[in-house]
C-alpha cells in the first residue's frame, strides 16, 4: 500500500484525490494532510483517513482544530502544525510515498520542491510550482532521478499520449482549452463582465481563481510554461486550440503526421487516478465517457486579441528568469482584486503587463530567489491595482459632472 501526503487536501483537487483513495482502499493510505482554513472539511478527512500529521494555514486555526478534535473524541489526534513549517512537515513526511501537490498559489511551492529533492513521487496539480520555479524544480527532479506526474487534465493527457512514441518523434504538443464563458462574447462587452459571469464556467467546476484564469485563458498560458518544463519541449512546439466540448484533453502530433489524442469526461478523478497508479492502469467504475452523447468535436484558433493573457504568458516564458514567476504572482493579485470587485475584468491582463514591464530579468539560483521575486511582484501588482482603481474613480467622477 502506498502512503500519500496531500498539500491542499480541502481544495477541489484534494477532495477528489481523497475520493480516488476511498475508491481504492487496498492501494492507498493517507499519512499527512495540509489544508488552509476549512476546518470542517479537514475534520471529516481526519476522521476517515487518520493521518499522522496535519497542517493549517495559521496557528489560530491549528489551536481551534486541536480543541475541536478533542471535543469530538477523535483519537489518536494527529500532530498539528501550521504555516510554512507545517507545509514542509506534510510534504517531507518520511512515510509518504507520493506527495500530491494540490494547493493554489505559491504556498505549496517550497514543500513540493523539498519533496522532489527527497526523491518522492510527486503528483503535480499546482501550476505555480513549474510556472514560478520550473528550472529549479526540474533540475532537482533530474538529480533525484524521478519523474513529476501531472494531474492537470491537459498535461495528464499529454503524458498518456507520449507513451505512444519517443521524445525525438514529437513534432508538437496541442493543449486544448474550453474557451471559458467568454468564448463568443463580443469584445466590446468584456470590459463590463461581472464576477458571476466569469465564474460560470461551461464545463468544469473548479476553485474561484482557476475558474477566472480559465475565463482569461491565463490558465492555458501557465500550462504552456508547465508543458515546456514537464516534457522538455521548445516553446514553439507547444500550441493551444479552443475545443469547447472539453472532451479531448490534449493531443500529441508526431513527425510522421500522426496525432494521438486523449479523450475523457470532465471529471478530475480520472487524471488523478492515472497519476496515483502510474505506470499501471487500474479499473474504475467511477467515471466514463458517454460516447453516444458525443455528437461533435469543434476546434477554433485561440485568439490573443480576445485572450491577451496567452500572449503575456508566452512573452514571459521567452524572456525567462523572474518573468514567469512575476506573471503568476501578478495574476493571483489581479484575480483576487477582480473577485473583490476592485478591478474590472480587462484590468487583469493590464495589471500583469505592467508588472512584467517592471520586473528585471534575473536568473534564479535558489528557492529563496523565487520567493523574493514572488513577493516583489505581488507588491508591484498591488500598486498597479490601486493605480487603476484611482484612475477609474477619477474617470467616473469626471463623467458625472
Amino acid at each position: 500500500m502506498k502512503q500519500l501526503s496531500i498539500l491542499g487536501s480541502t481544495g477541489s483537487i484534494g477532495r477528489q484525490c481523497l475520493s480516488v483513495v476511498e475508491a481504492l482502499p487496498e492501494r492507498f493510505g493517507v499519512v499527512a494532510l495540509a489544508a488552509g482554513a476549512n476546518l470542517e472539511e479537514l475534520i471529516g478527512q481526519i476522521g476517515r483517513h487518520r493521518p499522522e500529521v496535519v497542517s493549517l494555514g495559521d496557528g489560530a486555526r491549528a489551536d481551534e482544530l486541536a480543541l475541536l478534535l478533542r471535543e469530538k473524541g477523535v483519537a489518536p489526534i494527529p500532530e498539528i502544525h501550521h504555516g510554512r513549517e507545517g507545509m514542509l512537515a506534510v510534504g517531507t513526511h518520511s512515510k509518504a510515498d507520493i506527495v500530491v501537490s494540490a494547493t493554489v498559489g505559491v504556498v505549496g511551492l517550497e514543500a513540493t520542491y523539498e519533496a522532489v529533492k527527497l526523491g518522492k513521487t510527486v503528483a503535480l496539480s499546482n501550476k505555480e510550482v513549474l510556472v514560478a520555479a520550473g528550472e529549479l524544480v526540474m533540475a532537482a527532479a533530474k538529480k533525484a532521478g524521478r519523474e513529476l506526474l501531472p494531474v492537470d487534465s491537459e498535461h495528464n493527457a499529454v503524458h498518456q499520449c507520449l507513451r505512444g512514441g519517443a521524445h525525438g518523434e514529437v513534432r508538437r504538443l496541442v493543449l486544448t482549452a474550453s474557451g471559458g464563458p467568454f468564448r463568443k462574447t463580443p469584445l466590446a462587452v468584456l470590459a463590463n463582465v461581472t464576477t458571476e459571469q466569469a465564474l460560470a464556467h461551461p464545463n468544469w467546476r473548479m476553485g474561484n481563481r482557476i475558474t477566472i484564469d480559465s475565463a482569461t485563458m491565463m490558465n492555458k498560458g501557465f500550462e504552456i510554461i508547465e508543458a515546456r518544463w514537464l516534457f522538455g519541449m521548445r516553446p514553439d512546439q507547444i500550441d493551444v486550440v479552443v475545443h469547447p466540448q472539453s472532451t479531448i484533453h490534449s493531443m500529441v502530433e508526431f513527425v510522421d503526421g500522426s496525432i494521438l489524442a486523449q479523450l475523457g469526461p470532465t471529471d478530475m478523478r480520472m487524471p488523478i487516478q492515472y497519476a496515483l497508479t502510474y505506470p499501471e492502469r487500474v479499473a474504475s467504475n467511477q467515471v466514463a465517457l458517454d460516447l453516444p452523447k458525443l455528437k461533435r468535436l469543434d476546434f477554433e484558433k485561440a485568439s490573443t486579441r480576445r485572450f491577451p493573457c496567452l500572449r503575456l504568458a508566452r512573452e514571459a516564458m521567452k524572456k525567462g528568469g523572474a518573468l514567469p514567476c512575476a506573471l503568476n504572482a501578478a495574476d493571483e493579485i489581479a484575480v483576487a482584486a477582480f473577485l473583490e470587485r476592485r478591478l474590472p475584468f480587462l484590468g487583469i491582463p493590464e495589471v500583469i503587463e505592467r508588472v512584467l514591464a517592471r520586473t528585471p530579468r534575473v536568473k534564479f539560483e535558489k528557492m529563496d530567489d523565487v520567493l523574493t521575486a514572488d513577493a516583489e511582484a505581488r507588491r508591484m501588482a498591488r500598486e498597479e491595482v490601486e493605480r487603476l482603481a484611482v484612475t477609474a474613480a477619477a474617470a467616473s467622477t469626471a463623467s458625472t459632472r
